[in-house]
């Protein structure tokens, strides 16, 4: 199955199988998903096109398109309008990575989907974390399975502020300006419904954006440091403004580095909804290596630690 992804979120309750491209639409693959275990013809998937773009009227709103709008367009920020506008879901904002599920992990995700979009009632799921600790491709999964648009706050930053990279973002302003442009970003996507975000590992810093998380429902992903700083290690530093000042061996550099970060924030990471263990996660598979974790099997513990969340907080209420 091949998905592509533009602005526009899917109808609520369904994706768009079965349609055409439509004019103006800019898509990519991402997430290809084996639903059953039988081979499956062909199709494509459009979950949305260019609304600025088309020649159609009713794919060109006043306002962001279908569930990922509550308010009018004089209430949601023009700032944001341009930085969607102008978001184009290249390689590293959309991926063009296969994730492959096997049928049980789909059928699962299915499931635990549908368990849980009756509590979320529309609302957004903030994904929060250190950096690396996997929010974009998790976020991609939980988007595709629950019907919602997916949206990187990092790639909204950079889009608004017209700058390529957070690196360059930083190395040009400083990190106060990225943070406060963050912090924009969060107070508009608040005001939507129905996305998954993956928010920037040092979002949590600030009490206003937890604010506008608190909004939805929030979901930290805790990754041990040693597979964290292995994982950056592999890739380099370079897109890491936080690790990539520093010289010397890029493993020590990263577990370093990251320490710091995380001893910063760990109490910050504690405020979310819902707490996803990749250890824990290894346990119950019967081993101790996060490193061959599935992003499928990351996203069944967080539709599971969704679902308990709101459990336990209606029997609280009751």
């Amino acid at each position: 199955m091949e998905a592509r992804v533009g602005v526009r979120a899917p109808p609520r309750g369904r994706a768009w199988a079965g349609l055409e491209k439509p004019h103006g639409a800019y898509c990519v693959r991402v997430l290809p998903v084996s639903l059953t275990a039988e081979r499956l013809p062909p199709r494509r998937l459009v979950l949305g096109a260019d609304p600025w773009r088309t020649a159609d009227p009713a794919l060109r709103p006043a306002k962001l398109r279908a569930s990922c709008s509550a308010k009018s367009a004089g209430e949601q920020s023009d700032y944001l309008f341009c930085a969607i506008r102008r978001l184009r879901y290249d390689t590293h904002a959309a991926g063009t990575g296969k994730v492959h599920y096997s049928a049980d992990e789909a059928l699962v995700l299915q499931q635990k989907a549908q368990d849980v979009l009756p509590y979320l009632d529309g609302r957004c799921v903030y994904l929060v974390g250190m950096m690396g600790s996997g929010k974009t491709t998790v976020g991609k999964i939980l988007a595709e399975v629950l019907g919602y648009s997916f949206f990187d706050s990092d790639k909204l930053v950079e889009k608004a502020v017209g700058i390529s990279s957070v690196a360059e973002i930083f190395q040009l302003h400083s990190e106060a300006f990225f943070r406060d442009n963050e912090s924009e970003v969060l107070r508009d996507l608040s005001s939507m419904h129905r996305l998954v975000v993956a928010t920037g590992g040092g979002a949590v810093i600030r009490p206003i954006n937890w604010s506008y998380m608190k909004k939805g429902l929030t979901v930290w992903l805790d990754v041990p440091l040693d597979a964290l700083a292995r994982r950056i290690a592999a890739v380099g530093t370079a897109s890491r403004p936080l690790l990539h000042q520093e010289s010397g061996d890029p493993y020590a550099k990263a577990y370093a580095k990251l320490t710091s970060l995380f001893e910063q924030r760990m109490d910050s990471y504690a405020n979310a909804d819902a707490r996803v263990s990749l250890e824990h996660i290894a346990l119950k598979q019967g081993h101790n290596d996060v490193t061959i974790l599935t992003p499928s099997a990351i996203a069944i513990e967080a539709l599971l630690k969704m679902e308990s969340f709101h459990t336990e907080k209606t029997m609280v209420r009751n």
